[in-house]
C-alpha cells in the first residue's frame, strides 16, 4: 500500500507561504499561529525557496536573558528579509509521487518537508510529520 500510494493523500493544501521580500517577523507570526515548522517562499504559484523555524532560530539570541530577547529579534529580523534566510534551490516532488519515494527523500537528505509542485505550480507541501501520522493509521 505504502510503496504506491501518491503524496497527494497524506500533503496539507492549502499551503501557507510567504514572498521573498516578507520580513521574518510575518514569517516568525506564521510559523507560530498555524503551529508549522516550514514555509515555501513563491513568487506567484512558483516556488522559490523554503524557510524554516530552524532558520529563524539560527538569527534568534536565544541565549540571551528574557527580558533582551524580544528586542535583539526584533532587531535582528528588521535586518534580514526572508529570501536572504530562506533554503535556496529547493527539491520539490510532484503530487504523483508515492509515500515510499518521498521517505526516501527524507531518510536520504537533512531535510523535513517537500513542496509539491505541478507543472511548476505549488500544490501542497508534505512534512516527516504527514508521514509518521501516515504510517501510525496503518498500524
Amino acid at each position: 500500500m505504502i510503496r504506491t500510494t501518491p503524496v497527494s493523500m497524506i500533503m496539507t493544501t492549502p499551503v501557507i507561504t510567504l514572498k521573498e521580500n516578507d520580513n521574518l517577523d510575518k514569517a516568525e507570526h506564521l510559523l507560530k499561529s498555524h503551529h508549522i515548522r516550514h514555509i515555501p517562499v513563491v513568487s506567484g504559484f512558483y516556488v522559490r525557496g523554503m524557510l524554516s523555524y530552524n532558520d529563524i532560530l539560527r538569527l534568534s539570541f536565544a541565549d540571551l536573558t528574557e527580558d533582551s530577547q524580544d528586542d535583539a529579534d526584533v532587531l535582528v529580523y528588521k535586518m534580514f528579509k526572508v529570501k536572504q534566510v530562506m533554503t535556496k534551490n529547493v527539491l520539490t516532488v510532484s503530487s504523483t509521487s508515492t509515500i515510499k519515494e518521498v521517505a526516501e527523500i527524507f531518510a536520504e537528505h537533512e531535510f523535513h518537508a517537500l513542496p509539491v509542485v505541478d507543472s511548476n505550480r505549488l500544490v501542497g507541501i508534505v512534512t516527516t510529520t504527514d508521514l509518521i501520522k501516515y504510517l501510525l493509521n496503518h498500524f
